[in-house]
C-alpha cells in the first residue's frame, strides 16, 4: 500500500499546483483567464499522449493499470510543455500547446464579454473550453480539419458541460453561418492568412494567428483589408515546409541559424530574400527582434514589412494560395 502511495499523483492536486506556477510566471494576470485555467483540467482534454518520436514514441495514459505510468501520465500533463495527442504511422497528426503559449495568446486576443470568437485548430477542445468559460457557449465556434480529432474534441468538452459549435472542415474557409467574428484565435502555423476570414469579420475585429516562428495580431478594417504587428512571443506549431522549409543555409553561420530573432525574419521573408541577403539586412537594421516586423493583408496581396507598410522594407508573404490549415493543436 504504501509503494504504491507513493506513485499515486493526484490530478487535481496537479491541476491547482500548475494555475499557480503559470500565475507566479506572469502569464495569467487577467482574473478571468487565471478563473478560466482553474477551472478547466487539462488531464480532460488529454486522456492521453506520446513521448519520444517516430516509431519509439511510448503511449502514457490515465487509465494505466502501472500507477508509475499513471503518474508519469498526469505529471506530463500538467508540465508547461505541448503534447502530442495523435500520432499516425509514426507522424504528428495533433497536438495539446504549451499551456502558458496558450495563455498568453487568449490574453493577447484581448477578448471582451459578448464577443464572438472562432477559433481554428480545435485540437483536444482545451482552448474551446477555456473561451466557452469566459464568453459561453453561444459565443464560440471551433473549426477541426479531421472528423475524427473534431469529434473527440466535442465529446471532452460535453464531458465538462461545455457546448461550443464544433465544427469538421477546412479552417481556411472559416465558418460563415456563425459570422460575423469579433475575434479569430489560430493554433497552427499559416504561410499566408486565409482571405475568407476578413470577410468573416466585423470592423475592428482582431486576428491572432502563427506566421513563422511568431504570432501576428491583425486588426481588420474590412473585408478587403487587415493590418498589425507581431507580438514579441515566439510560437512554435506545426513545422514551415516548403520554402520555409528551404531557407536556412547559403552561407549563413551556423550560430546565427540558432538565433530565434534571425530564424523568424529568414523564415519570414523566404521566397522574397536570399539567405545572405536576410542576413546583411538583419544586421544593418540592428538585429531587429519579431516586433518590428508587421503584416499588411490586402484585395491586391499580402505582405511583410519591417517597421513601416509604407517603409523600404517590404516582401511578398508566403507563395501559394488559401490551403486547408485547421489542423492544430489545443
Amino acid at each position: 500500500m504504501g509503494a504504491h502511495k507513493a506513485h499515486t499523483v493526484d490530478p487535481e492536486a496537479a491541476h491547482a499546483a500548475q494555475v499557480r506556477e503559470l500565475t507566479a510566471a506572469g502569464v495569467l494576470g487577467d482574473p478571468l483567464w487565471r478563473a478560466a485555467f482553474a477551472a478547466v483540467p487539462r488531464h480532460v482534454f488529454v486522456p492521453f499522449f506520446y513521448t519520444g518520436r517516430g516509431a519509439g514514441h511510448e503511449r502514457l495514459w490515465g487509465e494505466d493499470p502501472d500507477p508509475e505510468l499513471r503518474a508519469r501520465w498526469v505529471r506530463g500533463v500538467y508540465a508547461d510543455t505541448p503534447l502530442a495527442t495523435r500520432m499516425r504511422d509514426g507522424e504528428l497528426v495533433s497536438s495539446s500547446s504549451q499551456p502558458s503559449l496558450m495563455a498568453k495568446m487568449l490574453t493577447a486576443l484581448d477578448v471582451h464579454d459578448g464577443q464572438n470568437v472562432l477559433e481554428i485548430g480545435s485540437g483536444t477542445g482545451y482552448n474551446a473550453a477555456l473561451l466557452c468559460h469566459r464568453l459561453g457557449d453561444g459565443l464560440v465556434t471551433t473549426v477541426e480539419l479531421d472528423d475524427e480529432i473534431a469529434e473527440s474534441a466535442r465529446t471532452h468538452l460535453a464531458r465538462l458541460g461545455y457546448h461550443p459549435t464544433v465544427v469538421a472542415g477546412d479552417g481556411a474557409r472559416g465558418c460563415p453561418a456563425r459570422a460575423p467574428y469579433d475575434r479569430i484565435i489560430v493554433t497552427c502555423t499559416l504561410p499566408r492568412i486565409p482571405h475568407a476570414w476578413l470577410g468573416q469579420c466585423r470592423p475592428g475585429a482582431r486576428i491572432l494567428a502563427p506566421l513563422s516562428t511568431g504570432l501576428i495580431a491583425l486588426t481588420v478594417r474590412d473585408a478587403d483589408f487587415a493590418e498589425g504587428h507581431f507580438l514579441h512571443t515566439s510560437a512554435y506549431f506545426v513545422p514551415l515546409r516548403g520554402a520555409g522549409a528551404a531557407a536556412p543555409g547559403g552561407g549563413v553561420p551556423y550560430e546565427l541559424l540558432e538565433n530565434e530573432r534571425f530564424q523568424f525574419m529568414l523564415l519570414l521573408t523566404a521566397g522574397a530574400l536570399h539567405p545572405r541577403e536576410a542576413l546583411d539586412l538583419w544586421r544593418g537594421e540592428d538585429r531587429p527582434g519579431r516586433e518590428r516586423f508587421g503584416v499588411t493583408v490586402s484585395a491586391d496581396g499580402q505582405w511583410s514589412w519591417l517597421d513601416d507598410p509604407q517603409g523600404p522594407y517590404v516582401w511578398p508573404l508566403g507563395e501559394t494560395e488559401d490551403s486547408p490549415v485547421s489542423r492544430g493543436g489545443r
